[in-house]
């Protein structure tokens, strides 16, 4: 026996959506089969039941109910799964056979527009990767749910094509036959993407050509094209609320790989992988959502053009300088709607009456905050204010259509005002004046029947009827009341009278909600045109509201607005890094001055551990970038050079995805900065080489130094333990000593956290142990160690030498056969050996390896003592 009709029909659409979750509507029901049934039950921890398909054997069966299917869908998306929405697409009731039913839409991580998926203050991007050759990329991302587009070109290699990814909230990507495998082993593993395949066999509507209009090579045309092939043929519809793509060129902006950006904690914290701790903590005092993510932006990509960042600078202080006005536009802004993705849910039809109300009383607060801009004394925001259009037409239509308290559904009536449409007018009445003439209808027979408790309902089922309890019935009048249904305590009767009431009431009723609807959807039409027009609107309002964030946070933390040196130099005096200065709260942070220039463009660090040498490298990069992005900065005085590149390799961690060393991370980071900074580049390296023995280590950070500053010149900020390496400054003309200041106050070191000209003159590690909290007998211990190292280099006596000759000879010949000696290695001493060839020391903590040789030790004593 084969498969139901039914069955037969989800096979076949199923087949067409291999990837994906099918939701196929049965009723109220969304329902899973199959495969894919076992697998929701398990991710979304439902019922997993079973059915007869029409064959022998039941098949696995869940389902979620319609009304609350978006809560599972959005669980199924966050885990990165594909969902294809399919519904019934003709009225059972007049379907022969079969009901048809086709994908009305497939939701993807990149492709989500409903709001509670959303994170409002987060872009949500789907990108297209294709590859002309190894070293040249095409890539196009836009955010569905506000109508962004960027393309652009990618040179290099694939690490500049992951940096991109990196610092984008990319969800989805799209990628075709030329990403070789390794490249998508890359974006499944590394950057923890959804990837899905290109549909290039379709095109896309005509209408959507001018999505591409200002896109000229034909690289990114056909990255655009993969792009919006994908999208109108995943959501099955025109989407009229996508801009057209813009075309990034990436030297406008300052570089900033996703080593800088994770180690530099732009958006994310390191520790917790959170926005508490990183400069977009900081810095954001945004009150839209629209302004959150265009800050996020801006921070992604700071500028290189010294007139853009001059003009943002300004516009910034204005705003400082007029506290008022700038509290007046805060306030205003609070009241104001996310624009931008109320535009794509109006274009992709799922905007309700509620929607359109808090578009309505964002538009009230726009010819305010207009009002406002033009009270500024700065030339440059009364010019934004010029820029706004307050959109009078498409607020008066909202005042006059949309009522105050309209319900979250579109089918349900009560979305109009009374008196937006005559006809709608008229139903309204009829239906109000018969509800009344059903309550006075009531009052009239309990009166006539002298039945206190009868009383007048209705329901779907049967309508208007009169109810009357079994203990009246003997009250009720045969000639004019008839019966309708039995209900266990009481009757239900009708009327003449009240049927053709009932058919005026219902009529009205229904033809009030069927006009109601289209009446609306007429309205989101008339909205769908001001679409472009509110895409502009919301740019230029999530821009004031960026920069009022920037005036706000400056006042607050006492920022400076930086100015830019034609000479490439930078001189930052009292500097404070803006993070610790935040978390720090009441304590005070001590400043320093900071200062590079073309002839001293490196300094070279030195100071005990926890002395503040990362931080200091750290707050030049992050007062670079805020003033790249048009913020004041943490200092008493800033003037900057601009920087087109930032270079980092701060902090020790291995990269435990691809199994590299903590070394091989250094190298690698290094590496990279080396082949592409260029003298306008920032280079921040920290402790490099400590991942190796001391003599390689030392000697890899020497060769660094001096290719840096012969071949590239870069400024560059290097720290160290290797005070070998502070001779340099004999050498290298470019190079400076300083070093942060430690002073060693009864036994106990105190960091001071201030820089000072010259190299330290001591390292402070066993303090440091100390202030860890180890314990006195083993700091005791390593204080004796250190005194006997220090003092090395005094001539030993006899014994003493002929004691580490001993000691020598045996460590070279512990377990390897002896040439003047005919004893063999021992079986325990094989065993030892063996032992230790199994030994990962790399991978090895401390402890770890602490306790290796502890147990090393024993075993050892054992054979001696055997022996």
């Amino acid at each position: 026996m084969g498969y139901t009709p039914m069955m037969q029909q989800y096979l076949k659409i199923k087949a067409e959506y291999k990837d994906s979750f099918l939701f196929f509507r049965l009723g109220d029901f969304y329902e899973m089969f199959f495969e894919d049934a076992v697998k929701a039950a398990e991710e979304l921890e439902i019922t997993l039941t079973s059915r007869d398909a029409g064959k022998d054997d039941r098949i696995p069966m869940c389902g979620v109910p319609h009304h609350s299917a978006e809560n599972y869908i959005k669980t199924l998306i966050e885990k990165g799964y594909k969902v294809a929405i399919c519904e019934q697409v003709e009225d059972p009731k007049t379907a022969k056979g079969v009901v048809k039913r086709e994908v009305v839409q497939l939701i993807t991580p990149g492709t989500i527009m409903e709001g509670q998926m959303l994170e409002d203050k987060e872009n949500n991007y789907l990108a297209v990767l294709h590859a002309s050759d190894e070293q040249m990329f095409g890539f196009a991302y836009t955010d569905m749910s506000t109508g962004d587009t960027f393309v652009m070109k990618i040179e290099n290699d694939w690490s500049s094509v992951l940096s991109e990814i990196y610092n984008r909230p990319i969800k989805e990507i799209v990628i075709d036959d030329s990403i070789n495998e390794s490249f998508r082993d890359d974006l499944k593993e590394k950057m923890q993407l959804t990837v899905s395949s290109a549909i290039h066999s379709k095109e896309i509507p005509d209408q959507m050509d001018y999505l591409n209009e200002s896109v000229n090579e034909p690289l990114l045309q056909y990255v655009c094209k993969l792009l919006f092939q994908y999208i109108y043929h995943t959501q099955k519809r025109s989407i009229d609320h996508l801009k057209k793509a813009q075309v990034i060129e990436l030297q406008e902006y300052m570089t900033l790989d996703m080593y800088s950006k994770r180690n530099l904690e732009i958006t994310h914290s390191m520790m917790r992988n959170e926005k508490y701790g990183s400069l977009l903590w900081v810095i954001d005092r945004t009150v839209t959502a629209m302004g959150a993510r265009k800050l996020k932006k801006w921070l992604e990509r700071p500028l290189l053009s010294r007139q853009l960042i001059d003009r943002r600078l300004e516009m910034v202080t204005g705003l400082y300088d007029q506290f008022m006005e700038r509290e007046g536009v805060r306030e205003s802004l609070r009241s104001i709607y996310d624009l931008e993705r109320l535009s794509g849910r109006v274009s992709f039809g799922n905007v309700n009456a509620r929607d359109l109300l808090q578009l309505r009383n964002s538009l009230s607060k726009i010819p305010y905050v207009k009002q406002l801009l033009k009270q500024f004394n700065h030339t440059t925001l009364q010019e934004l204010g010029d820029k706004i259009d307050p959109l009078e037409e498409l607020r008066e239509l909202l005042d006059r259509s949309i009522a105050e308290d309209p319900p979250v559904s579109i089918t349900d009536g009560g979305l109009l005002k009374d008196g937006y449409d005559e006809q709608l007018d008229q139903y309204r009445h009829t239906s109000r004046n018969g509800k009344s003439w059903i309550a006075e209808l009531e009052r009239k027979e309990k009166e006539n029947t002298n039945i206190k408790s009868l009383k007048i309902g209705y329901n779907k089922v049967f309508g208007y009827y009169i109810e009357v309890t079994r203990a009246n019935l003997h009250l009720v009048p045969d000639d004019r009341y008839e019966r309708k249904q039995t209900l266990t305590n009481a009757e239900r009767f009708i009327t003449s009278e009240l049927k053709e009431k009932e058919a005026l009431i219902l009529e009205a009723d229904e033809k009030s909600v069927d006009l109601e609807y289209r009446l609306f959807l007429l309205i989101r039409d008339k909205v769908k045109t001001y679409i472009p027009a509110l895409q502009k609107l919301a740019d230029i309002i999530s821009e004031i509201d960026v920069l009022q964030s920037f005036a706000t946070v400056s006042e607050e933390n006492n920022y400076v607005r930086p100015t830019f040196s034609k000479a490439h130099s930078v001189r930052l005096e009292e500097s404070r890094h803006p993070v610790i200065e935040k978390v720090m709260k009441n304590e005070s942070f001590v400043p320093n001055d900071i200062q590079l220039d073309e002839d001293k463009f490196m300094l070279l660090i030195t100071g005990p551990n926890m002395s503040g040498k990362s931080t200091y490298m750290r707050q030049l990069a992050l007062t670079i970038v805020m003033a790249q992005v048009g913020c004041f900065v943490p200092a008493k005085h800033a003037e900057l050079a601009i920087f087109d590149q930032i270079f980092t390799r701060i902090g020790a961690a291995d990269d435990l995805v691809s199994g590299q060393s903590t070394f091989m991370v250094e190298m690698l980071e290094a590496n990279h900065a080396i082949h592409h900074a260029t003298n306008n580049s920032l280079i921040l390296l920290d402790e490099i080489g400590r991942g190796t023995s001391t003599y390689d280590g030392m000697a890899l950070a020497q060769s660094i130094m001096e290719y840096i500053h012969d071949h590239i010149h870069a400024k560059t900020l290097f720290s160290t333990h290797y005070h070998e390496l502070t001779s340099l400054g004999e050498r290298l003309a470019g190079l400076k000593n300083i070093h942060v200041k430690a002073e060693e106050i009864n036994g106990e070191v105190v960091f001071l956290h201030q820089i000072h000209q010259g190299a330290a003159d001591e390292s402070y590690g066993i303090h440091v142990a100390k202030l860890a909290g180890l314990p006195d007998a083993l700091i005791d211990r390593a204080q004796q160690i250190l005194t006997q190292l220090e003092t090395k280099n005094v001539e030993p006596t006899e014994s003493q030498q002929k004691r580490e000759t001993n000691l020598q000879e045996e460590q070279m010949t512990f377990f390897v056969e002896e040439k003047n000696n005919t004893r063999k290695q021992s079986k325990a001493e094989e065993n030892v050996v063996a032992l230790i060839n199994q030994w990962n020391i790399l991978e090895m903590t401390p402890m770890e390896a602490m306790n290796k040789l502890y147990e090393l030790q024993k075993k050892v004593k054992g054979m001696k003592g055997r022996n």
